[in-house]
């Protein structure tokens, strides 16, 4: 028995003595892949860190430089008016350049820069157009409300006529800043005029053209079942409570900002776009940099589709670039999740878009 017994144990022992050498052959091995994976994420690591310092020096960059300009510019916001109006024309549109180069600023840093501190620095950006706004409406000669009338035929044979519409309907009068001056009424806060643009019109067909409205801020306010032509390149464009119409524009150099409007068809080209308080309207966009849509319901996108002789020597005034159009990259800053689509705004179906204008 006890020799039985002395057998299987012998065989057991020598069973063992069989796989070790595999099992110690399988050790350098397992150390050998533990150390890559431990190689790798000491790897990742640092270059997860030397990541974040780089972003941390640009945005340190981009703050302390965003700041010291922003500073400059409400410096000279603030300085007085004692001078003729030519020079003072000369020294907001200095601004205005400042203001624009900031903006540009501003794009080429959306990269990297957090959430928080770009919609601080947009913020600030509203802030100083609002301001260039003011001191406009302050220290230029503002025009009186008046629509005068000239010889069609004969001063305006190259102009077009609006025909009449059929079934006895009268078309509406387009109005042709080249005959025309509309400025805000007294008890409106926003300066048409000195910002060369429309406002508290109703069911008219409004155009300026590019001799009147190229690199200058324009401003169209309290519109309502208006058709809005805006042939040129201006520097920006603010449109603010309109209501059921079209606005129609050619290439902005620097921002559109849509403000507590519903109902409306948009189309212009733009380096940004931001959309406020919008409720049920479309926007065909030609956008170099990104959209933004804070407050809004029913916005709807498609590419720019308008056109008109004279775009392209537009674009290149604009200096926006013609082959770089992000109009499907919007940014909705009431809707935080990642992995779910924003439901306050959506692409326009191809079947829907619109490519004929009036």
């Amino acid at each position: 028995m006890d020799q039985l017994v002395a057998i299987e144990v012998g065989e057991t022992c020598q069973g063992n003595g069989d796989a070790e050498p595999d099992r110690m052959a399988r050790i350098p091995e397992r150390l050998q892949k533990r150390d890559q994976e431990r190689q790798e994420e000491l790897e990742r690591r640092k270059e997860a860190k030397q990541s974040k310092e780089v972003t941390e020096e640009k945005s340190d960059f981009f703050t302390s430089t965003f700041s010291k300009e922003k500073a400059d510019i409400e410096e000279l916001l603030a300085g007085g008016g004692e001078a003729e109006s030519g020079s003072l024309a000369g020294r907001l549109e200095d601004i205005s350049a400042r203001i624009q180069q900031l903006q540009k600023f501003l794009n080429d840093s959306m990269v990297f820069l957090p959430q928080y501190e770009l919609r601080q620095a947009q913020s600030a950006l509203q802030k100083l157009q609002s301001g260039l706004a003011e001191k406009r409406g302050e220290l230029l000669p503002k025009k009186k409300f008046a629509f005068r009338s000239r010889n069609v035929g004969a001063n305006n044979t190259n102009k077009e006529t609006p025909e009449p519409r059929k079934g006895g309907e009268q078309a509406s009068r387009p109005i042709d800043l080249t005959d025309a001056s509309v400025t805000a009424s007294p008890g409106n806060s926003d300066d048409v005029s000195a910002q060369c643009g429309f406002s508290n019109v109703v069911s008219q067909v409004l155009i300026k053209r590019a001799d009147e409205i190229n690199q200058r801020d324009v401003l169209l306010t309290h519109l309502s079942s208006c058709t809005v032509k805006l042939f040129g390149a201006p520097s920006t464009l603010h449109i603010k409570h309109v209501r059921d119409s079209t606005i129609l524009c050619g290439p902005v150099s620097s921002s559109v900002f849509i403000d507590h409007c519903s109902g409306c068809t948009f189309a212009f080209p733009c380096q940004q776009l931001r959309t406020h308080n919008t409720t049920d309207s479309r926007a065909y966009l030609h956008v170099t940099s990104r959209a933004i849509v804070e407050d809004c319901s029913g916005v709807r996108f498609a590419p720019f589709t308008w056109s008109y002789p004279g775009l392209e020597e537009d674009f290149q005034v604009s200096g926006l670039d013609r082959e770089r159009n992000n109009w499907t990259q919007v940014d909705d800053f009431n809707w935080l999740a990642s992995d779910t689509p924003s439901p306050n705004w959506s692409v326009i179906p191809e079947e829907e878009r619109k490519t004929t204008w009036v």
